[in-house]
């Protein structure tokens, strides 16, 4: 073993040991290996940051921006509305809600999918009485596996993919890994639609700061157009639109308040309803009985170029300007350049016009305004911003423009017109120019660890193998592999791919183990392709741990899971994606 070798193997020894020790995040770990391979010597000054231009580095980032593009344009969950209310049993809605969220992680990143599916996710178990552990994990699990079956589904493909074309030339292509990751999704789906019993039912989410200050009783106006799916039908079929979330407490119709107490009233163009509930319900409810928000369309736009509207909770503190005071009286839009969407008062249902309140201290408001302005308004009027938390009430959204610039963008890579990372940085930035995300939003759509971890180690993982430490790993993994036949040898790197990927991240383990599989496939006098799909397979699928893929993570504490219920319904799900995978592998890509 050479000094480098020696280096190399530290690094590598190094960064496990500080994954699984956990006292640093990721990212830092990463950055930290990639500094001791440069004063090591092992990776040259001058490629110390070219992981960061990667192409690699681009397209995960590209494919984050369009999935919460998807994520925010309500498509999905306009589907679902209309699906999930008539699925009553549990199993059933496991099945939808794995299903959904695995043919879902085919076209956008897995953890774009599975965060759009959790709110949905907790409206069935509401609906329904059942505790959300019975629906997250398996969820999570099937977004796992639907990211098997493209390119950009996860990023152990898009690894894979770029090392391929490093040693051949030739990428693979945006459905390449789909034979293979179809016939494990499909067998993994089926499983968990009867592997949930594995899970504990009676787990629930601690409480987190935000549900403490999880404000339900909103009231908002919205206006029926012309346009409008209830224009012309009762307010019992609004209602029903609405679900149990919002309730509509009030009517203005010709300028006249009056209490909804006849359910089959006909609603008309120009109606002014009064609804109560939570923002994201109020959001939920408008879009799908396309209604227009009350006072979402007055402009808020200043005249500086890195304006950002959008909506955010403040509470009226006890010297505010606006105590006494009403919208309408005060011309809070027309002096202060701010739209009031909502006002919260605790146990108070108001019957009388938005803009007519007379608030109070301690009133709970969402305003919509200028985000680079809204801090000294907000000093001016004496308000207090709550703790921040997302809020689109009042932020219109694109619906199917984000899912057709995501078809066009995989269309040009399947027929082989634009490389991936053209096509997905094009589609990223058409979001933006098209509406579907704000900057601040692709911005913050954008997972920056991921990226800084993938453009650190890249040039790590390289190191391995321009010192020969892949060769000599293979070395002693190829003289196993010489006593087991093709599929025993496939297996094994399987296995090792999956073992890692919970100390490692699911990107890092194929940067670690592909070089590694490249080598004994060429030891062993094989075509690397199946070896590299194996790596892809076994890193992508880490179900036996919270900490391996962010997908684990996302749901550790919404499903109040402990670590070991991950082992209960991950290891039979990890045998059958070996079982299956390694056949599959062999059959679409025969190494010989």
């Amino acid at each position: 073993m050479t000094q480098d070798q020696a280096f190399a193997f530290a690094i590598l020894i190094g960064l496990m040991v500080a994954f699984i020790w956990g006292r640093f995040r990721y990212d830092l770990i990463a950055v930290l290996a990639l500094l001791a391979a440069v004063f090591t010597g092992i990776v040259p000054h001058k490629a110390a940051f070219s992981g960061f231009g990667d192409d690699i580095v681009i397209i995960v980032a590209s494919a984050l921006v369009v999935s919460g593009a998807i994520e925010r344009s309500g498509v999905i969950e306009a589907f679902l509305h209309r699906v999930g209310p008539k699925v009553t049993s549990l199993q059933g809605q496991v099945v939808i809600l794995v299903g959904a969220v695995t043919v879902l992680s085919i076209f956008i990143k897995n953890i774009g999918a599975l965060s759009m599916m959790i709110p949905v996710a907790f409206q069935m178990a509401r609906r329904s009485k059942a505790s959300p552990s019975s629906f997250l994990m398996p969820m999570a699990f099937g977004s796992l596996l639907g990211g098997l079956i493209t390119l950009v589904g996860t990023s152990p493909n898009i690894v894979v993919s770029q090392m391929r074309e490093e040693l051949t030339g030739h990428p693979f292509n945006m459905f390449d890994f789909t034979p293979v990751g179809a016939g494990i999704a499909a067998a993994g789906v089926v499983f968990l639609a009867f592997g949930y019993r594995l899970l504990p039912r009676d787990r629930q989410a601690a409480p987190t700061m935000e549900k403490a200050l999880n404000i339900k009783d909103y009231m908002t106006e919205a206006r029926v157009t012309a346009t409008s799916s209830v224009n012309g039908k009762s307010i019992r079929h609004l209602s029903a639109l609405l679900d149990e979330e919002v309730l509509v407490t009030g009517l203005v119709r010709n300028q006249v308040e009056r209490m909804i107490s006849l359910p089959d009233l006909i609603l008309c163009q120009g109606d002014i309803v009064l609804l109560e509930g939570d923002p994201q319900a109020l959001e939920r409810g408008i879009r799908r009985a396309r209604l227009e928000l009350e006072g979402h369309n007055r402009s808020t736009q200043a005249k500086g170029v890195d304006e950002e509207i959008a909506g955010i909770e403040v509470v009226i503190g006890p010297k505010s300007v606006l105590i006494g005071q009403t919208a309408k009286r005060l011309a809070l839009h027309e002096r202060f350049n701010i739209n009031l969407l909502a006002v919260s008062r605790s146990s108070k249902r108001f019957t009388e016009r938005l803009r007519d309140i007379a608030l109070r201290p301690g009133d709970v408001l969402v305003l919509k305004g200028d985000l680079v302005l809204l801090p000294t308004k907000l000093m001016e009027l004496g308000l207090l911003p709550l703790a921040g938390r997302e809020i689109r009430l009042g932020n219109p959204r694109r619906g199917l423009v984000p899912v057709v610039v995501l078809a066009g963008a995989m269309a040009l890579t399947a027929f082989g017109l634009l490389p991936v990372a053209t096509a997905f940085f094009t589609a990223a930035v058409l979001t933006v120019l098209l509406g579907s995300l704000s900057l601040r939003e692709a911005y913050e759509a954008i997972d920056w660890p991921i990226l800084i971890m993938l453009g650190a180690l890249i040039p790590v993982s390289e190191s391995i193998r321009t010192t020969g430490g892949a060769d000599l790993i293979a070395g002693g993994l190829a003289q196993l592999a010489s006593a087991l036949p093709l599929y025993g040898a496939l297996a094994m790197i399987m296995v090792v791919a999956m073992a890692a990927t919970p100390f490692l991240n699911n990107a890092a383990t194929v940067l670690v183990v592909a070089p590694i599989a490249v080598t004994l496939a060429q030891r062993l006098g094989y075509s690397p392709d199946a070896f590299l799909m194996a790596v892809a397979v076994g890193a992508a699928c880490d179900f036996l741990t919270p900490v391996g893929h962010q997908c684990n993570t996302l749901v550790l504490g919404p499903g109040g899971y402990r670590f070991g219920d991950y082992w209960k319904l991950g290891l039979p799900l990890s045998f059958i994606v070996v079982l299956l995978g390694v056949p599959l592998i062999l059959l679409f890509w025969p190494p010989v």
